[in-house]
């Protein structure tokens, strides 16, 4: 039998980073010990990205950081309190640098470290203490929802314009900003950001919205995992991203097997992230995805990763209307009742 991974370059490039394959492990708790990052790398991950240090965690006063890791985790987009098997005390500012510093020793993959923030302020110090410590790369992890009338679209666009200015500045590492698709002009917002020089763009945060409890009658946190359905926004817009923007682009956010990895590839993105799909089968999971993706590619005759990468964005099929309001007519006509 030919052995696939001798014959097949799955290898790709992802914030200057030279990686073994598109497969990363995105930002959870599940990155916060050193063992899983281990397996990990063992299983075939690329690169990983840790779990985020929050701007208001490095903020608090150290008497008072306890409490806001209290809070926050019943709220943040990587809350520990919806992953039993991960959980335990969320890291302060220099046990995150320590943990950084750790990785580094233990595995040979890069390590990203991740900042979750909103605003520009002392803490991007941390930025640079990240590099110091030793991270590959930093992925700032902006989580802002605006909720106040008195907030403008223009004023939200730019409050991220000048946060990703002020990381790029504070380090000299490769930096990707993780976004949310909630902009009225998501192209116009990519080439704003792309202007800022940041080296890569993560496509998409996950927003997760509270439940109410109706018998307590309280807004309670309410998590759910990905599915393979919510890989069709990242598509779109990768493949309408792709060639306009010179980031790189990396899709998170429902790549469950091999074919949402070809998928992403095609779309134009250099690497696919995953989190929901490790947390469901588990780290070792990843092997059988590279698999997989192995004989996918022998049987439809790819040679590389790279050979596929942006061959069905929007400027390189046939009919690039499928990106815009003619798919939107199509797929309403071509519905029909049972």
């Amino acid at each position: 039998m030919i052995d696939l991974s001798k014959t097949i370059d799955l290898s790709t490039t992802y914030l200057g980073l030279k990686l073994k394959s598109p497969l990363v492990a995105s930002s959870s708790p599940m990155c916060g010990d050193v063992g899983n990052i281990r397996r990990l790398e063992d299983s075939g991950a690329a690169a990983v990205v840790l779990q985020s240090l929050f701007e208001e965690q490095i903020d608090q006063e150290s008497d008072e950081l306890d409490r806001f890791i209290e809070q926050a985790a019943e709220i943040g987009a990587e809350s520990t309190s919806h992953f039993p098997e991960f959980a335990g005390r969320v890291m302060g500012p220099d046990t995150y640098l320590e943990h950084i510093a750790k990785c580094k020793q233990a595995v040979k993959i890069p390590v990203i470290a991740s900042l979750n923030g909103t605003t520009p302020g002392g803490w991007l110090d941390y930025a640079k203490k990240m590099a110091q410590a030793g991270a590959d790369a930093l992925e700032l992890n902006i989580y802002h929802i605006p909720v106040s009338a008195d907030v403008t679209g223009e004023q939200v666009e730019q409050q991220y314009i000048d946060l990703v200015k002020a990381v790029k500045a504070a380090v000299r590492i490769p930096v990707a900003v993780k976004l949310g698709p909630y902009f009225s002009s998501m192209a116009n917002m990519a080439q704003k950001l792309d202007a800022t020089g940041i080296d890569g763009m993560v496509l998409f945060n996950r927003f997760y919205q509270p439940d109410y409890d109706l018998e307590s009658l309280e807004v309670v946190p309410n998590l759910i995992l990905s599915n393979s359905h919510e890989l069709l926004l990242r598509l779109h817009w990768i493949a309408v991203l792709y060639g306009s923007v010179k980031a790189d682009m990396a899709l998170t956010g429902g790549v469950h097997c091999a074919t949402d990895v070809v998928k992403a590839m095609m779309a134009g993105a250099k690497v696919a992230m995953m989190t929901s799909a490790l947390l469901k089968r588990g780290i070792s999971y990843l092997d059988t995805i590279t698999t997989e993706l192995l004989v996918w590619m022998g049987e439809h005759e790819y040679d590389s990763i790279r050979q596929m990468q942006g061959s069905m964005s929007r400027n390189a099929v046939p009919q690039p209307k499928a990106f815009e309001r003619a798919n939107y007519v199509k797929v309403l006509s071509s519905y029909a009742m049972r």
